[in-house]
């Protein structure tokens, strides 16, 4: 166990009854005072909202039975941003891997590999490799320490955002390519009107009180002021390790397919074309839509769990993770095919559908074999990109009356 960091921030049981137990157990008044605190009150739904366990409309249905909870709530206004970053990507698509805003804060050339030093929690500058140690122990990292590690990662040490967006991507459970990458381009400048920085007075003020210690980062690089710290993001290069650094850790592998282990749980394309399916309705169920079946699903569709591996290779997972999803995923489905989902031959006479998937390389496969519907969202999706959250949110607001309105479906 980490030091310091809530229990519930370092275990998640892949259970749709666990999303629900975190959802009963928020606060909105308790997680608006503490949720910007490394050991405060933050639910740690993420990894369950990434994968589709539980919708998030789901989740604020169920806050609103027992508490208020209106737009103004920093509880909504977290939800808000990761649906914000979700539009994006619903009108964007794959240009989100990619600069966002044609700039950037330094003149220099940001180098495409993350040093070593950085993956192996080394650099002698405590907030990052903390960071680094709970992400390769949890899975996880609170928001903040995702935003100092990314502003670390740019603006000290020079690395374009995309080769850490990657990075921590293939290493969180919750990774979710919009919400990640558009966050690290929100950090490096490139999707936001300034470079995020941060100084050891603002970990010091967030960090754990359990394991203060292992975070505060006095006498550090960081350990300057805001305008120092600009000075650097803007016209100097590299800062490299610091003096007297200690050990660090294994960086956990990634993989591109599933652990070997679950091989023999997965149906072949051959045993599917022959399955006596009748005029039976398909629904695949990919990583990102992993919802719980409903009792009340007269439909009888059978559930047929997909993982398209060719896509996996561009952007691979930790094995923990792929454990995470595919233990979900058994339960959640009649059964699992892995392979090139495009080449997957199902009946013609029942339905396949599907709804779409926010990772590169699922669009075309699943289009080749179900009909694709647009994944479930909170909140209205406008039609032309926002580009800020506060456009976003002030649209949002415009055309809901109130949360309970919102989820009654009345819109102006």
């Amino acid at each position: 166990m980490i030091a310091g960091i809530p229990e519930c921030l370092q275990e998640f049981e892949p259970t749709h009854a666990e999303a629900l137990r975190r959802v009963d157990a928020l606060h909105p008044a308790k997680y608006a005072l503490s949720r910007n605190a490394l050991d405060g009150a933050v639910s740690g739904l993420s990894p369950y909202f990434t994968h589709g366990v539980l919708g998030m409309r789901q989740a604020v249905a169920r806050v609103v039975q027992r508490q208020r909870l209106n737009f103004e709530d920093k509880l909504m206004f977290e939800f808000a941003w990761r649906e914000f970053f979700h539009h994006v990507y619903s009108r964007e698509g794959d240009k989100v891997l990619t600069d966002m805003r044609p700039t950037s804060v330094w003149a220099g050339s940001y180098a495409r590999e993350l040093p070593a030093d950085i993956r192996e929690g080394r650099t002698g500058v405590n907030v990052i490799d903390a960071a680094v140690r709970q992400l390769y122990a949890t899975g996880y990292l609170h928001n903040h320490a995702r935003m100092w590690l990314a502003s670390y990662v740019v603006h000290l040490r020079k690395v374009h955002w995309r080769a850490g967006a990657d990075w921590l991507y293939g290493h969180l459970l919750d990774g979710d390519v919009p919400s990640n990458h558009l966050s690290w381009q929100w950090v490096a400048g490139t999707f936001s009107s300034k470079p995020y920085l941060f100084n050891a007075d603002n970990v010091a003020k967030y960090a754990p009180k359990g394991d203060f210690k292992s975070w505060v980062s006095k006498g550090s690089v960081v350990d300057q002021s805001y305008d120092e710290l600009d000075d650097i993001a803007r016209h100097q290069g590299d800062v490299g390790v610091e003096k007297g650094t200690h050990a660090g850790v294994t960086e956990a592998a990634t993989l591109a397919a599933p652990p070997a282990e679950f091989a023999s749980t997965f149906l072949s394309s051959a045993a599917l074309s022959g399955k006596p399916w009748g005029k039976r309705s398909i629904e695949l169920i990919h990583p990102w839509a992993m919802s719980e079946r409903s009792s009340s699903d007269a439909s009888g569709a059978w559930r047929l769990g997909v993982v398209h591996v060719p896509a996996h290779s561009a952007l691979p997972w930790s094995e923990a993770r792929w454990r995470w999803v595919l233990r979900r995923m058994q339960h959640a489905c009649d059964g699992v095919f892995m392979g090139d989902v495009s080449s997957l031959r199902l009946p013609a006479e029942g339905q396949t559908t599907s709804t779409a998937a926010p990772f590169p390389g699922y669009a075309a496969a699943l289009q080749a074999v179900a009909e694709v519907s647009a994944a479930p969202r909170l909140l209205v999706n406008p039609q032309q990109t926002c580009r800020s959250f506060s456009t976003f949110y002030e649209q949002v607001k415009r055309q809901s009356r109130s949360v309970s309105a919102l989820l009654n479906g009345e819109l102006f």
